[in-house]
């Protein structure tokens, strides 16, 4: 067998191992795991230490028996977050998409891409090709713009290196530097523009949402068509957008720190 493929079974016990001990609220035993999963005692035995010792499990000591383990409350945590800031988010999203007749959308930065975590629609009959769920590219579109604009300059450029520069339509920004000095222009307005960078016949402006540490958590965006968002009108809602995005930021603690 080879290496990768020997990685890859070793990784699927390891989350059978923890979606077996999820559903047994007192936990297992090493045998029996090994019994439920009919894989060898000792395969087990070392998949369940590493997972004790890098804190997905812990063991009772009387018992033998492995239960979840903190870290994963971590990691269901940022799940809660997320779900935290779209039910914060989305009355200001409403408002925004009545007071403009355009597509609110928020967004979440997630390996490298844009994640969309909340969607309002236009009440109107054009609608935005998008759906929760999606993920876009970073340096294309205004909410991944928004979020990469307030990062530091090590943190864009491992996720630019990764990623890449791939032209999405004719206007794409494919240039390092010019998108450095977009992100530059970003930070001074405090809104971020796709003037169909990423589908062509649509244009969006987005701004970041900051936490207390001014780190971005998620970004607000307006989108509609090239129609619905004149060239004329851009700074205007830029500006609409930036507030909103504010407003929700400072919901969740941003400026705490300076008032500290």
């Amino acid at each position: 067998m080879r290496e990768s493929d020997t990685s890859s079974v070793a990784v699927e016990r390891a989350l059978a191992i923890m979606e077996s001990i999820a559903h047994r609220a007192a936990g297992l035993t090493n045998a029996e795991i090994a019994r439920k999963l009919t894989i060898p005692k000792s395969s087990a035995s070392y998949i369940l230490k590493t997972l004790e010792r890098t804190g997905y499990l812990r063991r009772e000591r009387g018992t033998g028996k492995y239960l979840l383990g903190l870290k994963l409350l971590s990691l269901t945590r940022a799940v809660d977050v997320a779900s935290d800031l779209r039910e914060l988010a989305r009355p200001t999203m409403r408002a925004l998409v009545e007071s403009t007749q355009l597509t609110a959308h928020l967004a979440i930065l997630d390996r490298g891409e844009a994640v969309y975590i909340e969607k309002v629609d236009t009440p109107g009959f054009i609608k935005m090709d998008t759906w929760i769920g999606r993920r876009m590219d970073v340096h294309s579109t205004s909410v991944g713009k928004a979020l990469l604009a307030m990062l530091s300059e090590a943190e864009t450029d491992a996720i630019l290196a990764e990623r890449g520069l791939n032209p999405r339509t004719p206007k794409t920004i494919t240039d390092a530097s010019k998108l450095m000095a977009e992100f530059k222009r970003i930070r001074s307005l405090g809104f971020a523009v796709d003037d169909e960078e990423n589908s062509q016949g649509v244009r969006c402006v987005a701004a970041a949402i900051l936490d207390a540490f001014g780190r971005p958590r998620a970004a607000l965006g307006l989108s509609g068509t090239t129609a619905q968002i004149g060239r004329g009108s851009v700074a205007r809602l830029g500006a609409i957008v930036r507030v909103a995005a504010r407003e929700i930021s400072v919901q969740i603690g941003y400026g705490s720190q300076v008032r500290g």
